[in-house]
């Protein structure tokens, strides 16, 4: 191609990868003011989430038209093929992250004025905290092309499993020992499940970066340590 022509096919190349990372930012921010909302019980700031997930959708969209255009026209090939196809999946990606945390602070406009010890979200909050923590670093491993970085997220990812089914099996005690504790536990643990797909979610991002990057495919189990579905509950008497 002509030199102007290759100049110009760069150019729309990070504009989408901008684009990308501009979302997955956003994407974080909703996540981490859905958790606030449910930890300290701010419909509004919930309502604010809900809101706002509408434009995470837009730019989800905004990525996917623009990268078919550069398809059609550029006709990429090899890593800039990659690297286009990589953004669409990703992108894809982020917006359920989006839909995740919306999900969350539904629930928090729910729960509002119910019965509501605080310990019961501490939970909730460590496991959020985790997410965040992988959220952070999988978009850092995209924005730098980071593929060591990204199989580093990858290999984490049943450091949430094992955290949410400790969760679970602690929700589920709380409901027993107090029937008050049932209405709020049930959307926690709703939430808490929300928290461990967005932690899934950022897994197959760093796949998707992994394959970007060397056009390698990582392997296809990767570990998980969600027990949550093998739980026992044992209720009194039985």
């Amino acid at each position: 191609m002509p030199d102007h022509i290759v100049t110009s096919f760069d150019v729309e190349l990070k504009e989408i990868s901008r684009a990308v990372v501009e979302m997955g930012g956003k994407s974080e921010r909703l996540v981490a003011d859905s958790v606030n909302s449910l930890i300290k019980r701010d419909v509004t700031l919930a309502q604010k989430v809900v809101l706002l997930d509408d434009s995470i959708d837009q730019m989800q969209r905004d990525i996917e038209e623009k990268s078919v255009l550069i398809i059609a026209k550029r006709q990429p090939v090899a890593g800039d093929l990659r690297e286009i196809v990589a953004a669409i999946r990703i992108a894809n990606d982020i917006e359920r992250i989006g839909d995740l945390a919306k999900n969350i602070s539904k629930r928090v406009i729910a729960i509002e004025g119910e019965y509501h010890p605080q310990k019961l979200v501490r939970g909730v909050e460590h496991i959020s905290d985790l997410v965040l923590e992988q959220l952070k670093e999988v978009l850092d491993a995209y924005a730098g092309r980071n593929a060591a970085k990204a199989v580093e997220v990858w290999g984490r990812d049943s450091d949430i499993d094992t955290m949410y089914t400790s969760l679970f099996r602690e929700l589920l005690t709380y409901m027993m020992e107090d029937p008050r504790n049932i209405s709020v536990c049930t959307h926690l643990l709703f939430s808490a499940k929300n928290i461990e797909r967005m932690g899934d979610h950022a897994t197959n991002i760093a796949e998707i970066i992994y394959y970007m990057v060397t056009g390698q495919v990582l392997p296809e189990n990767r570990p998980k340590a969600d027990a949550s579905s093998d739980t026992t509950v044992a209720f009194p008497g039985d």
